[in-house]
């Protein structure tokens, strides 16, 4: 007994760290979700009716506080109609979310053909959608598209978006080193608050970055500016070294790593 004693004697010690922790995690998570996602708009809509139940509780507004009480189910179901694409989005990413995975994680090295193939477009003022596919099955929309299942390479992307094919219209989705479908239609943006000189691509980017956890890369046909859309959100006219920096980050990408896969040599390609 006196060795179990000492275990819930030490338990008791470490019980409040423990809480604190588990409740910081909690916290730090529930608050990468929030940024991430239009969630602060469900937060301060909840904040404004418990504020306005607190003061009727308060102030002892009988009526208020009667009212609330019976519209509350119906409160419920209005939060889950009017901020269904947010709810969605919250639950999309808890799905994606992977917090308690140890160990070496797949690494992908074809990210070097993808810039190339940017550049040359940019440099040829030829538009391109490239779809770093993560975790997100998108089937449906695979399917737009035409299936190809091709080695990746620059040189395919450029045949795909640098001449006036059928597939060039659309976009290329990009996994585990192959062109797995071309051609392929996204949907558009749900925000209102986009810039209206971008212009479709730029739309059908930020479209599929509000729906799944994917990684979109874009090249303006009218600048050339090479853009990336992840996580609702649009970062335009990135340099070479910002798109492989956050591709690193994003694809979990090591320097040590890098292979590039059956590339154009830039400096023989006529422009």
């Amino acid at each position: 007994m006196g060795a179990f004693d000492n275990i819930v004697t030490l338990y008791n010690y470490i019980r409040p760290i423990l809480d604190i922790a588990i409740m910081a995690f909690i916290l730090y998570k529930a608050y990468q979700l929030v940024i991430k996602t239009n969630a602060l708009q469900i937060i301060k809509a909840a904040v404004i009716v418990a504020f306005a139940y607190a003061i009727a509780l308060l102030l002892d507004l009988s009526m208020l506080r009667w009212v609330l009480n019976m519209i509350a189910p119906a409160l419920v179901v209005c939060f889950a109609i009017v901020f269904q694409p947010e709810i969605r989005k919250i639950f999309l990413k808890l799905g994606q979310s992977e917090w308690f995975t140890f160990g070496n994680r797949s690494r992908h090295t074809y990210v070097d053909s993808v810039i190339i193939a940017a550049e040359i477009l940019s440099k040829q003022r030829r538009g391109m959608l490239a779809v770093f596919m993560r975790h997100t099955k998108m089937d449906d929309i695979l399917d737009t598209g035409t299936r190809i299942n091709a080695d990746l390479s620059s040189a395919l992307l450029v045949t795909i978006f640098g001449h006036d094919t059928p597939l060039h219209d659309g976009a290329c989705f990009i996994q585990n080193g192959k062109v797995v479908s071309a051609g392929c239609f996204l949907p558009l943006s749900e925000q209102y608050d986009i810039k209206k000189t971008f212009g479709t691509r730029h739309r059908a980017a930020l479209g599929l970055s509000e729906v799944s956890d994917s990684v979109v890369l874009v090249v303006s046909e009218e600048s050339g500016a090479m853009s990336l859309a992840y996580d609702s959100k649009l970062h335009y006219d990135l340099t070479t070294e910002q798109l492989t920096k956050i591709l690193e980050n994003l694809l979990e990408l090591t320097p040590d790593q890098y292979t590039i896969e059956d590339t154009i040599n830039e400096s023989k390609t006529s422009l």
